[in-house]
């Protein structure tokens, strides 16, 4: 019993490992600076950047950098840096809205960069 248990656990380890590397064709990979504090800005900033199949984000939280793989024919990384403005994060390309960052908890609440460089997220762009 013991040895089926332990070959089933293998099956399914290797099958969620080739699914997972297939999820995302086309795959360009960049890093990028987001601002933030803790475990739970974590949660955050990458459940609003994933998207199946097309984005996926891992955000260090000691080095404040976002590994951000992408299907470059499905989205761009402005697109997905939007998507972490617009949840509170500024970033390199996008600064996030100072209503959404206000809503932020207490811990979450980062240092921000004062700068008129970086468009807000709700920006239009022409």
């Amino acid at each position: 019993m013991n040895s089926i248990t332990k070959l089933l656990m293998a099956m399914s380890l290797l099958l969620s490992v080739t699914f997972a590397s297939a999820q995302i064709k086309n795959k360009t990979t960049e890093k990028v600076k987001v601002n933030g504090n803790c475990s739970m800005c974590k949660k955050v900033i990458e459940t609003a950047a994933n998207v199946n199949k097309e984005a996926k984000v891992i955000w260090n939280e000691d080095t404040k950098m976002a590994t951000i793989t992408y299907d470059a024919q499905k989205t761009n990384l402005d697109t997905i840096l939007k998507r972490i403005a617009d949840a509170g994060y500024d970033n390199e390309k996008f600064k996030a809205p100072n209503a959404v960052y206000d809503e932020l908890h207490g811990c979450c609440q980062y240092d921000r960069e004062p700068s008129d460089k970086k468009p807000t997220s709700s920006s239009s762009h022409h």
